[in-house]
């Protein structure tokens, strides 16, 4: 094991594994969510988020489509190593997306669920901060 802070050449292990296992929960996390709201009748998404039956369809499906991108760009250029600078990029986005659901809520009044959008920013700038900077991924060739 190498560290980061020892004088050594690469990440901590613990660094590597918390990074990627918040990877997976994230990428888990946007897609499950970007699949159930296009895949769920916007009536039956009403009953269990409010919201989604009072924006337009454009706007949910939007989400959506954000969700299910975030997810997959957390994972997928991180795992295959296909320009996997791509990851940080696609976290960086999931924390914006996550503070406009905050912004959204609490001018909504719905300031009660903005703790899990917030706990979400700090997962996302987490592996955006990691994969950037700390435990980077190298291309394969």
């Amino acid at each position: 094991m190498t560290e980061v802070n020892g004088g050594g050449t690469g990440p901590s292990r613990a660094l590597s594994v918390s990074l990627w296992s918040v990877q997976v929960l994230l990428g888990l996390l946007f897609v499950g969510t970007g699949v159930w709201k296009l895949l769920t009748p916007i009536p039956r998404l009403a009953e269990m988020i409010p919201w989604a039956g009072q924006v337009s369809p454009a706007f949910l499906y939007a989400t959506a489509v954000v969700d299910l991108a975030g997810g997959l760009g957390v994972v997928l250029p991180w795992l295959t190593r296909i320009r996997p600078g791509l990851t940080v990029l696609a976290a960086l986005g999931c924390a914006a997306l996550q503070g406009c659901a905050i912004v959204f809520h609490v001018s909504r009044g719905e300031a009660a669920n903005a703790p899990f959008n917030v706990l979400l920013v700090a997962l996302s700038l987490f592996v955006a901060w990691g994969r950037r900077s700390r435990a980077p991924v190298v291309a394969s060739a």
